[in-house]
């Protein structure tokens, strides 16, 4: 559940920063896929972190 609601904020943040810096659909795209990435895996660390520290 964390992995994916991170991947949907990396998501919105990057095409949000895409658009600031007046890019193309294209510009966007990318940026948000790899927000999407990077926030995912922040994401999956965090929640092997909460997992570790909970058992």
């Amino acid at each position: 559940m964390i992995v994916i609601a991170m991947a949907l904020i990396g998501a919105v943040l990057g095409g949000r920063t895409a658009r600031k810096r007046n890019g193309s659909k294209a510009d966007v795209a990318q940026y948000a896929a790899g927000y999407g990435i990077a926030f995912a895996l922040l994401g999956l660390i965090l929640t092997i972190v909460i997992d570790r520290t909970l058992i």
